[in-house]
């Protein structure tokens, strides 16, 4: 059965890729502390579940201590000029999107068709993961097809990763990092805090008073977390299932599903959500660094009035 091992192992060789093409590049003058953040990161992927609780723990602050002290630097990965994705571009048209465009299709082909794909009694793949390993065979897929239609070289693939990580520096962790700490919130119990602090501050009996507390809730976590992934659990656990699924016999599920869109309302306002937020304005040499998150907040508000709305209405169908 395929689980999410080989997955691990895919993305750990990617950046351990990552890692020794950075110490190679001499025109990036931290380019030993851009090899050891990437390495460490790699490790992680590689033989994280060979390290105790506290050994991951003391790699993730040793990647703290180098990016936080040091700090990352940008080197000049080979990449293709502007002239040359321009040649390649007129030479092969449209046909230049199928290798992205294969990432969602084969994607939800693994993730429906094959996770029901049984071999001697057992599932071809993990039905638990099968999202991720549907994710992981598309971005191999897509790597080969790049090969085959448009003759890039393999390297590309983890030189142009290089150039990405060297852009977004750490950034790039603060999914991973922020859904960990959400797990761990979850688990000191502040869930059940701001359960109680919600039950007492809503009046009783309020549905929507419990819906808003929710939605407004989610947005607001989201916002100072940085990542709706680390508020959900919190505020699911304090507010949701609590208040909106067993008071209120309201679905969990479509709380859920509306409940993750309304933390998705509070990364657009913050800057916390780094790698959506300020990491473009920086790629755009926008002058105001925070201008993506002024265009995006009316968009945020009036989203997360709607998600409120149909929360009430379709929750307690």
């Amino acid at each position: 059965m395929i689980g999410i091992g080989p997955i691990y192992i895919l993305a750990g060789l990617l950046f351990a890729g990552v890692a020794f093409l950075s110490a190679t590049d001499r025109s990036n003058r931290k380019r030993w502390m851009n090899a050891a953040f990437w390495g460490l990161f790699a490790l992680s992927f590689l033989a994280g579940d060979r390290f105790s609780n506290f050994g991951n723990g003391m790699l993730v602050l040793a990647m703290v201590a180098v990016a936080g002290t040091v700090g990352l630097g940008v080197g000049q990965p080979a990449t293709t000029t502007p002239e040359q994705r321009n040649t390649l571009a007129r030479e092969f048209g449209d046909l230049i999107f199928a290798p992205a465009l294969a990432i969602p299709v084969v994607t939800v082909i693994v993730s429906i068709v094959l996770k029901n794909v049984f071999i001697g009694g057992r599932p071809l793949i993990d039905p638990a993961q099968s999202t991720l390993v549907g994710l992981g065979v598309a971005a191999i897929t897509a790597v080969l097809l790049c090969r085959v239609l448009l003759r890039i070289r393999l390297r590309a693939a983890v030189d142009e990763g290089r150039r990405l990580m060297d852009l977004l520096g750490w950034a790039a962790l603060l999914p991973q990092m922020l859904s960990a700490l959400g797990a761990v919130f979850a688990l000191a119990g502040v869930g059940a805090a701001v359960g109680t602090i919600v039950s007492q501050a809503i009046p009783d009996g309020s549905r929507i008073a419990a819906v808003s507390a929710y939605t407004f809730g989610m947005a607001l976590f989201t916002a100072v977390m940085g990542n709706a992934f680390a508020a959900f659990p919190v505020l699911t656990l304090g507010v949701g299932l609590p208040l909106i699924v067993v008071k209120f016999h309201g679905d969990p599920i479509a709380m859920s599903a509306i409940g993750m869109l309304s933390g998705f309302c509070g990364t657009l306002i913050t800057p916390m959500a780094a790698n959506f937020n300020l990491v473009p304005a920086a790629l755009l040499g926008l002058q105001n660094r925070y201008g993506v998150i002024a265009a995006q907040i009316p968009t945020a508000i009036l989203l997360l009035l709607v998600n409120t709305v149909l929360m009430d209405v379709f929750v307690f169908r």
